[in-house]
C-alpha cells in the first residue's frame, strides 16, 4: 500500500519513478481498469476550483508528483517526497518496458497528425514497441462511441490520452469501465513533445527546477495559465500548519 499525502487537498502518492513504473506493471497484470493521473501545481490549483476533477484525482489508482513545485510543496509541509515523476518521463519509461513486456499501447489525443507522428518516432526510438492505434483529439460527442469502439477493438494494455486537463480526466472517468483498458493515463502535451512539435527544456533546466521558465519563454501565451504557480506557492506557504 503506497503512502499518500495531501497537497492543497489533492492526494499525491509518495513514489519514485521506478515505483510508479512497477505499479503500472502490476495494474496490467490485474486486468482491471486503472487510472493514473499526473498533477502539477497548475492542475492542483485547478482541482481546488473543480470538485469533479479533485474527486477524479483523489480516487485515481496512481497519482504521481508531476512538477518540481509539487515535490517542493510536500517537503515544505514536512512530508517525504523522494522525487518528481514527470508524466512525459513516465510515458517514456513505460515505452521502454513495453518493448520487453510486449504491452500494447494506444495514443488518443493531440492535433490531427500529432499522435501518428509520435507513434512513428516512438517506434524508431523503442524498437519492437507495439502502438496498436492512434486517434486525434478533435471530435464531437457523436464521434465518441466510434472512438471507444476503436480503442476496445485494439485491446491496448495502456491507453495514453492527450486531451488536456481536465478534459482527459473527465473523459476517462466517463468511459474507463466501458473501455476495460488495464491502465489509462492522461498525458497532456506529451504527444507534442514526442512528435518534436514542442521542445522540452534542456536537462540542466529540468534538474534546476526551471522547466516552467523554459515553457514560459517558449510559449508566452501560457503566461496567464502559469500565474497559477505563484498562487500555488503563496497558498502552500499560507496554509502550512
Amino acid at each position: 500500500m503506497r503512502n499518500r499525502i495531501a497537497v492543497l487537498n489533492v492526494m499525491i502518492d509518495v513514489v519514485t519513478m521506478k515505483e510508479a513504473v512497477e505499479a503500472v506493471k502490476q495494474f496490467i497484470l490485474q486486468k482491471k481498469s486503472h487510472l493514473v493521473v499526473t498533477p502539477n501545481p497548475e492542475i492542483i490549483m485547478m482541482a481546488n476550483k473543480d470538485e469533479q476533477l479533485a474527486r477524479i484525482i483523489n480516487n485515481a489508482d496512481l497519482v504521481v508528483p508531476d512538477g518540481a513545485g509539487v515535490v517542493w510543496a510536500a517537503r515544505y509541509q514536512g512530508d517525504a517526497m523522494p522525487e518528481r515523476v514527470a508524466g512525459y518521463d513516465l510515458v517514456q519509461n513505460l515505452l521502454i518496458e513495453a518493448m520487453s513486456e510486449k504491452y500494447k499501447i494506444y495514443l488518443f489525443g493531440g492535433a490531427p497528425g500529432i499522435a501518428e507522428k509520435a507513434k512513428k518516432i516512438a517506434e524508431e526510438r523503442y524498437p519492437g514497441v507495439q502502438i496498436v492505434g492512434t486517434r486525434n483529439g478533435f471530435f464531437t460527442k457523436q464521434n465518441e462511441s466510434e472512438i471507444v469502439n476503436d480503442i476496445k477493438a485494439c485491446q491496448p494494455d495502456i491507453l495514453l490520452v492527450a486531451l488536456g486537463v481536465p478534459r482527459q480526466e473527465k473523459w476517462l472517468e466517463e468511459y474507463k469501465e466501458e473501455l476495460k483498458v488495464p491502465v489509462s493515463i492522461g498525458v497532456g502535451g506529451t504527444f507534442d513533445v514526442m512528435a518534436g512539435v514542442v521542445k522540452r527544456a534542456p536537462l540542466w533546466m529540468q534538474r534546476s527546477n526551471l522547466e516552467w521558465l523554459f515553457r514560459l519563454l517558449s510559449e508566452p501565451k501560457r503566461a496567464i495559465r502559469m500565474l497559477a504557480l505563484p498562487h500555488f506557492v503563496i497558498k502552500i506557504m499560507t496554509t502550512k500548519k
